[in-house]
């Protein structure tokens, strides 16, 4: 860990926030012409979070403030909506300082809270493949140092903002920063991207529930309509995504799942999910395999690798079979040939998770519900395979570099 001689401390003054907000319409801008473009390296669940909330005139880089754009068509100036007991303070966090380079502990500053907005000690950090391509500035949005990366955290309110009454102080909560930096001691998030944690359900689990569970939950229901007994193939299946899919269409709906993965170990746990089968595609074909265990084919294909393993899934699908686009883990976007959705009367849909919370927030947020109401049941079971403290925080993405992660892994910020 690399130590920080002087504190860094980023203030909230307000001859950076016009600055600010011409660098988000220029980052947001570029985003959007380039998607196509890229090659996701990652679950695409994860774009546009720092655009993501809807409700609030201001928003955060660090503690930066700069303008954002409310739900209506016009720019407007954020109204400044604090709780009276704020008081300023400095807190520990991570620091990217130069990208591709080991993060470094240091000082932010706290400030106040804009309209919706809660304050909130963090517990634990799930890591996301995006917050690794994001501090070697191979992300699609690209941040200027020094930034604190994270998007992902479960903690306690401190604060909240006085127009916020469905979250109080003292509530434990699981959810998503809506401006990154959620390796930190304290985020500021709007109040739309966190939930309120189940009492059965530990700081640990709750930091890799929303992005994994959400984007799982939103694919199998709602973009493919899954249905009880159902065949389902899960490429990827013990990565964060894959094995929640697993979990869902395993234990939720009862559904006959075939996960395919990178080692036995890896295959090990997906069956321990709930896969009926398991494929090895680092040593045996996916598409021989899929003949021998599911010879009708799978009515439901969830992948979020691409390439050659999309190709082999798109000929193992069943009639009238839907095939989830997620993400493009190989590096690769797959050509889909359009004669073969034809002759099996197959559907290829879309799965950007992320774009919800701007397009449809009811739907976004149901989809984390619905997985906290099958948490509760005990029907879910969330793994973290690896826990590291705040000052380990750079062996835990040299942990994830290394591709032997499964499911989420999890820096605590407080023991």
């Amino acid at each position: 860990m690399h130590k920080i001689e002087r504190p860094i401390i980023f203030s909230s003054s307000s001859s950076q926030v016009s600055n600010r907000f011409l660098g988000l319409v220029s980052q947001s801008c570029a985003v959007a012409y380039n998607m196509k473009r890229s090659v996701l390296k990652c679950p695409p669940e994860l774009l546009l979070r720092q655009v993501s909330t809807k409700h609030c005139g201001q928003q955060r880089l660090g503690n930066e403030l700069y303008l954002r754009s409310p739900p209506s068509t016009s720019i407007l100036a954020g109204k400044i909506c604090s709780s009276s007991a704020f008081q300023r303070r400095h807190f520990k966090a991570a620091f990217c300082t130069e990208l591709g380079k080991p993060l470094s502990l240091g000082l932010k500053e706290s400030s106040e809270l804009c309209s919706g907005e809660v304050r909130i000690q963090v517990a634990a950090v799930g890591i996301n493949f995006s917050d690794l391509l994001m501090v070697k500035g191979e992300y699609q949005v690209k941040l200027s140092p020094p930034f604190t990366p994270g998007g992902e955290m479960s903690g306690t309110i401190l604060e909240v903002a006085d127009d916020v009454h469905n979250f109080k102080p003292g509530m434990k909560v699981l959810g998503l920063c809506s401006a990154y930096g959620a390796f930190a001691e304290e985020v500021v998030t709007t109040c739309n991207a966190i939930w309120e944690m189940p009492s059965s359900m530990s700081f640990k689990e709750a930091a890799g529930f929303v992005c994994s569970y959400g984007t799982a939950m939103m694919g199998l229901s709602r973009r493919a309509n899954l249905q009880h007994k159902e065949n389902v193939l899960v490429t990827a299946a013990a990565g964060a995504a894959g094995l929640a899919a697993v979990d869902i269409a395993s234990n939720v709906f009862g559904c006959n799942v075939f996960g395919a993965a990178g080692s036995d170990e890896k295959c090990s746990l997906v069956k321990s999910y709930g896969a009926k089968e398991t494929i090895n595609y680092r040593n045996e074909s996916l598409r021989d395999k899929m003949k021998k265990i599911c010879p009708q084919g799978a009515n439901v294909i969830f992948d979020a690798v691409g390439g050659s393993a999309f190709k082999d899934s798109l000929r193992s699908i069943a009639w009238e079979g839907r095939l989830i686009v997620v993400g493009f883990a190989s590096g690769e976007i797959p050509q889909i040939p359009a004669n073969h959705l034809l002759v099996k009367n197959v559907s290829a849909v879309g799965l950007f998770w992320g774009a919800y919370s701007m397009a449809n927030l009811d739907v976004f947020r149901w989809s984390v519900d619905e997985c906290l109401k099958h948490y509760i049941k005990g029907q879910l079971k969330p793994h973290v395979c690896a826990t590291y403290g705040f000052s380990k925080i750079n062996q835990a993405f040299q942990f994830i570099q290394s591709r032997k992660s499964t499911g989420k892994v999890v820096v605590e910020i407080r023991d």
